[in-house]
């Protein structure tokens, strides 16, 4: 049996376009630029729109029946199709049973379609109130989390502060003993153009010659 082949249920990226965008084109700048704003009418899916349309448009300019007034409660008028719906679904069955060739189902089926299409209607008016609330619980975490950081961050501060002065509190006052140790870094390094494991002229190594010193300072 030939292994059944893997069908996504998404379609394919255009790699004739995908291919443009490539390391190299994106270095060198080549990449295609964005399609320019829409200034003049445009179809999706199939429904013609204007860029001035509102953002939801209103039932009369879609040629649809309005059944609410225009003012109106969103809350009541959803009640009152939701209550509408259920009544027609239940007429739908019992004309489906009793009498399936009947033209009142298809009367009936189109009353409904109307009844979704008004409730429909009345949920999309809510989604620029949406967007503006989605818009702000986003600022508020963006803030909170800001604030959060900046809280962690003076933490962290004052206790590296704290360290730094528990560091300087035990370093011991200088004295006499300790200034005798100090070396003179010029001494300690080496002539520029020498290495390491170059001899002095009188036969020692560097890094012996430095250890006597240090010795004798003792």
């Amino acid at each position: 049996m030939s292994e059944t082949a893997q069908v996504s249920s998404l379609p394919l990226p255009p790699m004739q376009y995908v291919t443009l965008f490539s390391e190299e084109n994106i270095k060198r700048g080549r990449t295609p630029r964005p399609p320019p704003p829409i200034t003049d009418n445009y179809s999706m899916f199939g429904s013609p729109f204007n860029t001035d349309d509102a953002v939801i448009r209103p039932l009369e300019s879609q040629n649809i029946r309005r059944l609410y007034p225009n003012n109106y409660d969103h809350r009541r008028e959803l009640k009152k199709l939701n209550h509408s719906i259920t009544a027609s679904f239940l007429d739908l069955v019992d004309i489906c049973i009793r009498n399936p060739e009947s033209e009142a189902r298809a009367t009936k089926i189109d009353d409904l379609t109307l009844l979704f299409i008004h409730m429909h209607h009345l949920v999309n008016e809510f989604r620029p109130h949406q967007a503006r609330e989605t818009l702000k619980v986003m600022l508020e975490q963006q803030n909170r989390q800001r604030l959060e950081i900046a809280e962690r961050f003076r933490r962290h501060f004052d206790k590296a502060w704290e360290l730094v002065q528990q560091a300087i509190s035990t370093i011991p006052e200088p004295t006499e003993s300790n200034i005798k140790l100090l070396i003179d870094i010029e001494r300690v390094q080496p002539l520029e153009g020498n290495s390491n494991n170059q001899a002095c002229g009188n036969g020692c190594a560097e890094e012996d010659r430095v250890l006597c010193q240090i010795i004798d300072l003792l």
